[in-house]
């Protein structure tokens, strides 16, 4: 052998040798190789925790949990032999219903042969008890328990959201988590604070033989993981108010947000139609939930959460923030009076509207629309030749009440709203302009862009009923908020989040509010809202009846209540109901009353409310549209159409009967309620 063979043979033996040091080690010191080594005979089982419990703000439990049954199916424990008929008769299904779930479970992405895939869900546990002495014939088959959540209240489902089985989107965006048969939080409170109510997977790695049977836990359970119970949370949501708000949204399509303007708490956040939580639970929740998503007759749309997706026009309740920002860019003072003799009148436009030479507090008194109107002409105007510098400054003093952009909040799901930008009326004007051959866009005409009827809370502006209390309550601190959030604390210690905490400064001045509230005071005492006048606390307060092109007139109202020291704010939309004073107001009152003083003292409001239904209005809207489109077909008893219809709501309409029973019963208890602390 010359010496060149030699040193190749030498450099081979090298890095054989560092192979082999390299395996020894991973083997002899690491349980990387050897935990892979031996994947065919260590399995992981997964012990899914108990979800935290949610509370509102009084201790009263909302959602717990209750054990739920279902039955796993892993392939490579099935044995030659295998009786299909007995198993399906003590399952109590066909033989082809068999079959069928076996062909769906092999068609799953993630399915294998070794890992226990679901064959049935929902058992009860009357089934468990009838199955579990005999399940152990059929070792393909195994019972596994499963937390599934357990609602004590029978209303605010948009609220709590739900639970249900994660999908492969939900599993790809949290890999390391969740499994297929995971259980993930799909709406409202469930989905906002999911990884603080899921809590943590317990492991233990269990060694198998080579006919998958349990043989001992792998070293001892050196590497096996407790599980770690989901935290609980405390809502800022006081259910009594929550239930009230619910009740009296029964039948009509609007929402009822109450907060404490001293800190941002969510006191009430009702959408109308409701949905019973309970329906999300059960053998039949995939049936409930389609039906629930498919409920669009009279634009019903249960899961569309009016509360914080709604975006509406303010209406006269907006003519508040008309006054602050333009008495903050300087274009009037509380003392300005517009010539409203006869209405507003500007360039043969002409809205009709009360009162004459006043100034601001009355003007805000009897809901001026001329007053207002003018007030936002001058912001228009106060940059001649140049509008969008105005609607820019005042967008820019709007968006620091929190409207037209996002609250940056703890819900899982809401609207920005709309407040126009001069780059907005600007493409408005150059699109007009295509078809009168002006090329001038930049100063765009108010009028012919609608941007005029902006300030009495009309044209463009679209704001939610959550945004809506967020900048009435701005309004009752004189120009700050914090962020409006909807959970108080996680496992008794106090919501740790830094956005509820970082208070909100408005860009308008304290001093400009004063006559604003003052104006709110006499909406109470002599104004449009003097018939809701309490004589057990005081309240300020603003109307609103919003034109829509659909119908009668949303009926709005707002709240800051006492007028001294606000405890509380409570806004109301109610949609095609008419005036705010009639209808809004109402509902408003009735929870400040029942907040403030622990009572509720003018039942006859109350029960104006929860008797009371819009749905011929909207009955009279669909059909209307429908015929619009050409789709009107007149309802037979027997056409195919009404019969998908009648399916499809039958359990809304239970879920109603059941829930006026639940109203009746709760009316009489109304008065004995203990004070709210």
């Amino acid at each position: 052998m010359n010496t060149r063979h030699l040193k190749i043979l030498s450099v081979l033996l090298i890095i054989a040798l560092t192979f082999v040091a390299r395996l020894s080690y991973l083997q002899l010191f690491t349980d990387r190789y050897a935990l892979n080594a031996a994947n065919t005979s260590i399995k992981i089982e997964y012990i899914i925790p108990q979800r935290g419990v949610i509370f509102d703000r009084n201790g009263k439990i909302m959602v717990g949990n209750q054990p739920a049954y279902e039955i796993s199916f892993t392939q490579a424990l099935m044995k030659g032999g295998f009786d299909t008929l007995a198993f399906c008769n003590l399952m109590k299904i066909t033989k082809s219903d068999f079959i069928s779930r076996i062909n769906k479970i092999k068609k799953e992405k993630y399915y294998s042969k070794l890992t226990p895939m679901t064959f049935m869900k929902d058992l009860s546990r009357e089934d468990i008890a009838r199955v579990q002495e005999i399940i152990f014939k059929y070792p393909a088959f195994n019972i596994v328990s499963r937390p599934q959540r357990q609602y004590e209240v029978f209303t605010s489902g948009n609220l709590l959201g739900y639970t249900s089985e994660v999908n492969e989107k939900e599993i790809k965006k949290d890999s390391t988590y969740y499994l297929p048969g995971d259980f993930i939080g799909k709406k409202g409170v469930e989905k906002s604070y999911e990884k603080e109510l899921r809590g943590v997977k317990g492991m233990k790695y269990i060694q198998k033989d080579i006919k998958l049977r349990n043989i001992g836990s792998y070293k001892n359970g050196m590497l096996d993981r407790d599980v770690i119970t989901g935290k609980d949370i405390t809502l800022t949501i006081d259910y009594d108010l929550q239930r009230m708000a619910e009740e009296m949204l029964v039948n009509k399509h609007g929402a009822i947000v109450a907060m404490d303007p001293n800190n941002g708490e969510i006191l009430t956040l009702a959408s109308g139609p409701d949905i019973d939580p309970n329906l999300f639970t059960g053998p039949n929740k995939s049936k409930n939930l389609y039906a629930l998503s498919k409920d669009t007759l009279y634009e019903n749309k249960p899961t569309f959460d009016r509360s914080v997706q709604a975006a509406y026009p303010p209406g006269s309740t907006f003519k508040l923030l008309t006054a602050l920002s333009a008495m903050q860019m300087g274009v009037m003072t509380e003392n300005t009076i517009f010539p409203c003799g006869g209405g507003f009148n500007y360039r043969g436009l002409r809205i009709k509207g009360h009162g004459g030479a006043d100034p601001l507090i009355p003007a805000i008194q009897i809901s001026s629309n001329c007053y207002f109107s003018y007030a936002y002409l001058a912001i228009l105007n106060k940059y001649p030749g140049n509008p969008s510098k105005g609607v820019d400054e005042w967008k820019e003093i709007m968006n620091s009440f929190g409207v037209g952009e996002f609250l940056n909040n703890d819900l899982a799901s809401g609207s920005k709203g709309r407040i126009p930008s001069g780059e907005f009326y600007e493409k408005r004007q150059k699109n007009l302009n295509k078809y009168s051959g002006k090329k001038d866009y930049k100063n765009w005409d108010p009028l012919a862009t609608g941007a005029v009827f902006n300030g009495m809370g009309q044209g463009d502006v679209m704001i939610t009923p959550l945004q809506l209390a967020n900048y009435v309550s701005a309004i009752a601190n004189k120009g700050w908020y914090y962020t409006p959030h909807i959970v108080k604390s996680i496992d008794g210690k106090p919501n740790p989040d830094p956005r509820f905490k970082k208070k909100h400064k408005t860009l308008v001045d304290p001093k400009h509010f004063e006559p604003v509230l003052k104006g709110m005071e006499a909406v109470v005492l002599r104004g449009t809202a003097h018939a809701l006048k309490s004589n057990d606390f005081t309240q300020l307060a603003k109307t609103g009846t919003a034109q829509v092109p659909q119908g009668k007139d949303n009926s709005i109202f707002v709240l800051i209540a006492p007028a001294d020291k606000p405890k509380i704010v409570v806004v109301a939309v109610m949609e095609h109901a008419g005036f705010g004073a009639t209808w809004a107001g109402p509902a408003c009152t009735v929870i400040a009353e029942k907040y403030i003083t622990g009572d509720l003292k003018r039942e006859n409001l109350y029960k104006k409310m929860i008797t009371s239904s819009f749905m011929p209005e909207y009955k009279r809207q669909w059909v209307v549209d429908l015929k619009r489109k050409g789709l009107y077909v007149d309802p037979k008893p027997d056409s195919i159409k009404q019969k998908k219809i009648q399916d499809s709501l039958r359990f809304i309409k239970e879920q109603k009967i059941k829930l006026q029973q639940k109203i009746d019963e709760e009316i009489n208890n109304t008065k004995k309620a203990k004070p709210v602390k």
